[in-house]
């Protein structure tokens, strides 16, 4: 069965591949020099061919079916264990990593072009993939050979799962909170007792066994984020040569609106005293490791927004182009032929913002996998750096603005999709209950906010954001090579400089200790940022699709289409900054100052 919605629209991936981010330039790096645009194509081709005939079929028996606990185990649907050997065939879970561990070293921002198709069509079973991946890649960063030859080769591989275990009952995303504790033994392993919740694939009966990178605190550690380590604790343990049991339980099973394939668990660690977990890295140090999971989490997170925002945008766009309904509101005669509903200013309005929000989105996600490769691989140290600035900068956007936009946007077509839209008769109202899960998964909208404008956009007096206002110049002198509209450019240009102006004053305040006045509208500070960073998304978009068409006359309406989301996107969002900074700016106190009692 070949699935009519093609999930993700292969010519936005050409023109992200080609002219809009240029990734085969990347095969000018060494480590990516084995690669160029032919390989690029085949890794990004299997994985739509394996997305649109098998993975997208599976999707909604997956979802009618969840994964049930029986007798203390999680059992999977079925499909499943069809679907995991083809996708460990793909390569993508080592994908970017080195030849030395299996890897293929190839770009993560190709491999995500890759996954986008496969988080469209199924994203509860690319979950288990993308797991795995964060998971082996702790242990190859931080583990000793013992972990990386016992476990990651075997993650790496398909033979085992990955999990990343933070959440514990009384903490919630408080990880200084951790109560986890790990006790050392004789035997160079710790004794793990604790419980973690929302573990995703924390437990299931698709591999032989399934390793937990789980945040726990050593015996005697001090109090707060600095007293927490990480262990490699595996579901199964060896013993000589067998795989024992390590006292590593199912408490519950987390009944979600959505994901419905990937299992979410409470988890009991110790109940017989005999769970073993190996140290990963130095004592006291995990969080700062468990950061770079995280962080690889929050972009895939994105990505599945983005996925999930596009398999929808490409459901409504059908449905409206072949569902008729009404006539046009010029018409007289209540007998003439009713119209495709497409043909309705306000359905055509919903479905321009669908897809300024899918492809700006997806472009967006792109970029700063670009810099993650660059930050990796780079020759240059400046470069490195400068691509490791945005990349820090980027990455609470990268995480936030497709998952809330892109609620915002499978809304939009169950509202297209009208009454079908709400039954489950029709699949966008599945996709909207996936697609909420990716506005908390990996840290909630808010603690990205916090995470932005605290920490991120004001480091190192800001340089980040001075290497951001360069690459939107570069992207500027670009639309204006192609001769699109300068006011275009110049409503880009000056929406970077008020961000700029407002981080500085905003920072100003908490370094004179007023913290609630720098910090009390961080939501609003993430919502005007992103909304600026996809403006320059379209920007570059649409410089790329306008050379693209003066090249290729067969791209013409594309680009057209292009052209008209970059002018709504422009038009219809950037006037929004100036309300955004006047919030942040003004001291504006309604909820600072409202007592809780009151409500």
């Amino acid at each position: 069965m070949v699935a009519a919605n093609p999930l993700v629209d292969d010519r936005d991936v050409e023109l992200l591949l080609d002219e809009a981010l240029d990734l085969t330039a990347l095969t000018r790096l060494p480590y990516f020099a084995d690669h160029d645009r032919q390989t690029f194509a085949l890794v990004i081709d299997s994985a739509r061919r394996l997305a649109r005939e098998v993975l997208y079929p599976a999707y909604r028996p997956m979802d009618e079916q969840p994964a049930r606990l029986f007798d203390g185990r999680v059992v999977v649907h079925p499909r499943l264990r069809e679907l995991w050997p083809r996708m460990i065939a793909l390569g993508l879970t080592a994908g970017p990593r080195p030849y030395a561990v299996g890897g293929q070293q190839l770009p993560l921002a190709v491999t995500n072009l890759a996954t986008a198709y496969l988080m469209a069509a199924n994203l509860s079973a690319y979950g288990y993939v993308g797991l795995t991946q964060g998971a082996a890649h702790l242990i190859e960063a931080f583990g000793d050979d013992a972990l990386c030859t016992t476990y990651m080769k075997r993650m790496y591989a398909g033979e085992w799962c990955g999990t990343m275990a933070l959440t514990e009952p009384q903490a919630g995303s408080s990880l200084s909170d951790v109560a986890t504790t790990a006790t050392p033994t004789d035997g160079g392993h710790f004794l793990i007792n604790g419980s973690k919740i929302f573990i995703s694939a924390g437990d299931h009966d698709l591999t032989d066994n399934i390793v937990h990178m789980t945040l726990a605190r050593v015996r005697g550690a001090p109090p707060g984020i600095k007293g927490v380590s990480l262990f490699c604790v595996p579901r199964r343990r060896f013993a000589g040569d067998r795989l024992v049991d390590n006292d590593v339980a199912v408490t519950g099973l987390i009944h979600k609106i959505g994901w419905r394939g990937l299992p979410s668990l409470a988890l009991a660690y110790g109940e017989r005293g005999d769970c073993h977990g190996w140290l990963v890295g130095e004592p006291h140090r995990g969080i700062g490791y468990m950061f770079q999971m995280m962080n690889e989490a929050r972009i895939m997170v994105g990505l599945n927004g983005v996925a999930t925002a596009s398999v929808a945008y490409h459901e409504s766009l059908a449905y409206a182009r072949n569902r008729p309904q009404g006539r046009p509101l010029g018409a007289k005669d209540p007998a003439a032929p009713q119209v495709a509903i497409v043909q309705h200013a306000d359905v055509r309005r919903m479905l321009l913002r669908q897809k300024a929000i899918v492809e700006g989105g997806l472009c967006l996600l792109v970029r700063t996998s670009r810099y993650a490769d660059v930050a990796a691989h780079g020759t240059d140290p400046a470069e490195r750096e400068r691509a490791r600035l945005l990349l820090d900068l980027l990455t609470p956007v990268a995480k936030s603005f497709p998952a809330e936009r892109g609620f915002e946007s499978n809304t939009l077509a169950v509202q297209i999709h009208g009454g079908y839209g709400y039954s489950s008769e029709y699949l966008p109202e599945s996709w909207l209950r996936d697609q909420k899960l990716n506005t908390i998964h990996e840290g909630t909208t808010g603690i990205q906010a916090l995470d932005l404008l605290g920490r991120r956009a004001v480091a190192g007096g800001g340089a980040a954001l001075v290497a951001l206002a360069e690459e939107v110049q570069r992207t500027t002198r670009r639309a204006h090579a192609t001769g699109l509209d300068g006011a275009w450019a110049g409503a880009v240009g000056r929406a970077v400089t008020a961000v700029t102006a407002l981080t500085a004053e905003l920072g100003g305040r908490g370094r004179r200790g007023d913290v609630d006045g720098m910090m009390a509208h961080a939501t609003d500070y993430l919502d005007l940022f992103s909304t600026v960073i996809v403006a320059w998304q379209w920007l570059e978009l649409a410089a790329a699709a306008r050379e693209r068409a003066a090249r290729d006359p067969s791209w013409r309406d594309f680009a057209a289409a292009k052209l008209a989301a970059a002018r709504y996107w422009l038009a219809t969002e950037l006037p929004r900054v100036d309300h955004l900074v006047e919030l942040c700016r003004s001291g504006e106190d309604s909820y600072l100052s409202l007592d809780p009692d009151w409500l």
